[in-house]
């Protein structure tokens, strides 16, 4: 097939091009490069089926023309990482809204199946758990712009199934549980490149809050495998799928656990909330997701472990040092 990857050139968006080049696919990857990089997917240039498009997909008539030439879309192009949301939020709104709201238009002008990812963000302050995908979603005041990415999101999601219910768009949505893995940035608070770049720079590891708020990390390779495997499922459209690791641990103990494992000399620092981001910042105190969903669709279940996880990225960090 030949597949359109909005935001191709970012952390996930580069893996999922490789892996369906790998599987002879074609590949065309869209992205402005905000906050993708070049150096994700300077490795694919020259290969077969391989072309990379820098735009944005604000751009009507470039998206309109990339979708008419493909066969499946991987709507992965937004504003991420909560330091990015909280310092532009007009920026982050515009791009995941509108952007998202132009991708779908197209896909139903030219009849493609669409893949669109959302985010754990979506179930806001709902401290229950683990969270299926029909729990309610508890948000803070709209007058805090950490919950513009969560309602952004929460818009594509009903973007993305209303086309499907109205107009026939055959969409899938997946919610992603905290994806890591090499070539993910710490620029925007991403917090697991940010840890183990401290650690081997035996500087502080910076924990925001007490720590004690919990999250479960999955490899990105176990998302692209699912992402692709959601696409040839046909009972998949329509539908909405939690991607997650069920281990759970608390940022205080990664950060330990990433000491250990780098052998740092590194203390750990906490930084409240407000001087890392915005008075009044509030944050979920306990992320983990409820798979039950998708393994019963596909068998999914995530293969990297937490300690593989720390030890690639690891890995990958050492060596563009």
């Amino acid at each position: 097939m030949n597949a359109l990857i909005t935001g191709g050139a970012g952390f996930i968006g580069s893996f999922l091009a490789e892996t369906l080049l790998s599987c002879n696919h074609s590949v065309t990857v869209l992205d402005d490069l905000s906050t993708g990089r070049l150096e994700n997917v300077r490795h694919l240039e020259g290969r077969p089926g391989f072309e990379l498009v820098i735009g944005t997909i604000l751009n009507e008539h470039l998206v309109d023309k990339l979708v008419e030439r493909c066969d499946i879309i991987f709507h992965l192009a937004a504003a991420v990482g909560v330091e990015l949301i909280v310092k532009k939020p007009v920026e982050s709104l515009t791009t995941n809204i509108k952007g998202s709201e132009i991708v779908l238009d197209m896909a139903y002008r030219y009849r493609k199946k669409i893949l669109i990812t959302s985010t754990s963000e979506i179930y806001g302050k709902n401290v229950n758990g683990p969270l299926k995908e029909d729990n309610d979603r508890i948000l803070g005041s709209p007058l805090k712009t950490r919950w513009s990415y969560s309602t952004a999101k929460a818009v594509d999601e009903m973007l993305a199934y209303v086309y499907w219910k109205e107009k026939g768009v055959p969409s899938v949505i997946v919610r992603l549980f905290n994806t890591v893995g090499p070539r993910q940035t710490g620029a925007y608070g991403m917090v697991m490149p940010r840890f183990i770049s401290q650690a081997i720079d035996n500087k502080p590891i910076t924990v925001y809050g007490s720590g004690k708020q919990s999250r479960c990390f999955i490899h990105v390779k176990d998302v692209v495998d699912t992402l692709i495997r959601l696409v040839d499922e046909p009972k998949a459209v329509g539908e909405v799928f939690n991607i997650g690791s069920q281990e759970e641990i608390t940022i205080e103990q990664l950060a330990k656990e990433i000491i250990k494992i780098t052998k740092s000399s590194s203390k750990i620092e906490y930084i409240p909330y407000h001087t890392a981001y915005e008075e009044g910042f509030e944050d979920m105190q306990r992320r983990v997701p409820d798979t039950t969903k998708i393994n019963k669709l596909i068998g999914f279940k995530a293969k990297y472990t937490l300690a593989e996880i720390i030890k690639d990225i690891i890995n990958y960090t050492k060596s563009e040092k």
